[in-house]
């Protein structure tokens, strides 16, 4: 990942609004363009091994040593940022069991209190049965003293309004960390939606920002976002040698998602990318520092 703030002579100008964190986003890292080992980003945490967007998921990808834990920020109906992926939460966590006959069963619908109460591990295996939800302030209690970054994603769900905002506001809260993340190239924002990662970079400019795409951008599209975005963050199936080299040529990131199979690893690291979003980040790490 790459620090905000920086001037690109009418190029780029940084921001990274989620899934930014590759390439210089870690303190002491190698540029992954000369090493050719790209950033390691632990999807969900550590969620192959972990029910995702745990605290096991979040320790396990710390102690993978990923280089960044990817995270999904949500709000509480009492206003508390949760670490949390679905729009609703029946996957995942035993809510309609503990919450029977609830009208809709979305993050936004309980406060945290109500939220506490939920088993979320039981349904990726018996070992991590009782495994609660975590708040956002969590996952950076849980990382800030570590080798590893972070890499928020805002707005995943579109019935949340005012998640750029909120997110800006609670970094703002927390000086000392942003300060000393941004110092480590340890901190990123991404954003499926263009307008809350042009609202969260107005907000907080110097923390890199990114776009996360499932389609192959246009040319065009490269090119407007090259003008504030520090990444694009395509989908790895329409990732080719032709777009990591155009998003490099105008002095942008990539960082590629979700890629699980080792061959699928092994031809994305070729193509250069800056940044490998993975369910199993041990796997790329060991075979960094094996």
């Amino acid at each position: 990942m790459k620090h905000g703030n920086k001037s690109r002579a009418g190029l780029v100008v940084a921001v990274l609004t989620g899934l930014t964190l590759t390439s210089a986003a870690t303190t002491a890292h190698a540029d992954p363009r000369t090493s050719g080992a790209p950033d390691v980003i632990a999807h969900r945490g550590a969620s192959g091994t972990a029910p995702e967007n745990t605290a096991a998921a979040i320790d396990l990808a710390v102690e993978q040593r990923a280089d960044f834990v990817e995270i999904d920020v949500q709000r509480t109906k009492d206003g508390r940022l949760v670490n949390f992926h679905d729009c609703t939460m029946e996957r995942t966590t035993d809510v309609e069991d503990v919450y029977p006959g609830r009208a809709r069963y979305r993050v936004s619908d309980f406060t945290w209190a109500e939220l506490r109460r939920l088993d979320a591990g039981s349904w990726f295996h018996d070992d991590y049965a009782g495994e609660p939800l975590i708040t956002v302030d969590e996952v950076v209690s849980r990382v800030k003293n570590t080798r590893t970054g972070l890499l928020a994603e805002i707005s995943p769900c579109a019935h949340h309004t005012g998640i750029a905002t909120d997110f800006a506001e609670f970094l703002r809260d927390k000086p000392r960390y942003v300060r000393r993340a941004l110092d480590r190239e340890q901190l990123a924002v991404q954003s499926f939606q263009t307008e809350d990662a042009r609202e969260f970079h107005a907000l907080m400019p110097d923390v890199p920002i990114g776009i996360l795409d499932a389609d192959r951008p246009t040319d065009t599209e490269l090119v407007r976002l090259s003008r504030w975005a520090d990444q694009v963050n395509p989908q790895y199936t329409v990732t080719d040698q032709g777009l990591v080299d155009r998003v490099h040529e105008l002095g942008m990131d990539i960082n590629v998602w979700t890629v699980d199979e080792p061959g699928a690893m092994r031809t994305m690291a070729g193509l250069g990318v800056d940044g490998i979003i993975t369910d199993f980040p041990q796997s790329l790490t060991q075979r960094r520092e094996g």
